[in-house]
């Protein structure tokens, strides 16, 4: 039996590299049943020391299995002058969105085809966003049939908010998020769920990193095997 592809969307102030590290655990969990493959996002953070009151720098999370990467970057900017990203800023317009799409078509392509896709907070928030775009046939070249958002969120850009509404995402989907989570709470994942109603849900007691206790198996692999 073929694993099933799925591809994977880092967070952000991360890269394709720094979250095949950090998802160790997962890819060992999984080993039997998913191959996962690894996109870098187009756009390059500013080197900026790591702001820990930031609610969206993912760069020092996620087991802390490695030193943070050089190679910091993100799926947008919230704010644009400073080429910075918080999950929490209400702006108006981003940076960056529209080529992050593309990267995720080309990854398609060039790599591709993939059974599901899965993303990590930013990475889950462009996710959603994928997601809509097929649900609504925009997009030929997405042609998904799961996705796993870990610490997803709805972007709070005022030009994002076409993504969510009048729409029901029927593409089956795992939602993974934890109760104690500081950098995306679990509140804000939760208000993405309405935009899902077939949603799967797994609550971890953790924080901001994607679970992968050997508890954990069976619901991963339930919600995987009807794709196998």
């Amino acid at each position: 039996m073929a694993p099933l592809r799925i591809l994977c969307v880092h967070g952000y102030r991360q890269s394709g590299g720094s979250f095949r590290e950090k998802t160790g655990a997962l890819r060992k969990l999984l080993r039997r049943h998913a191959e996962l493959d690894f996109i870098t996002a187009p756009h390059q953070v500013p080197q900026n020391p790591p702001n820990p009151q930031n609610p969206a720098d993912d760069s020092q999370d996620q087991e802390k299995t490695s030193n943070v990467s050089d190679d910091q970057r993100g799926w947008w900017f919230s704010d644009v002058q400073a080429r910075s990203f918080d999950a929490t800023q209400e702006c108006e317009s981003s940076l960056g969105l529209e080529e992050s799409l593309d990267a995720v078509r080309v990854a398609v392509k060039d790599m591709g085809p993939f059974d599901g896709i899965l993303g990590f907070s930013q990475g889950a928030a462009l996710v959603a966003m994928v997601c809509a775009l097929q649900e609504r046939q925009l997009e030929p070249a997405f042609n998904f049939r799961f996705a796993i958002l870990v610490a997803g969120f709805r972007s709070a850009c005022a030009q994002h908010q076409h993504f969510y509404e009048d729409l029901q995402i029927t593409l089956p989907s795992l939602h993974v998020f934890g109760k104690e989570d500081k950098v995306i709470p679990e509140q804000m994942s939760r208000d993405l769920l309405p935009v899902f109603p077939g949603a799967h849900v797994l609550i971890h007691p953790g924080g901001h990193f994607i679970p992968a206790a050997s508890a954990l198996r069976q619901i991963y692999q339930e919600f995987l095997q009807r794709f196998l």
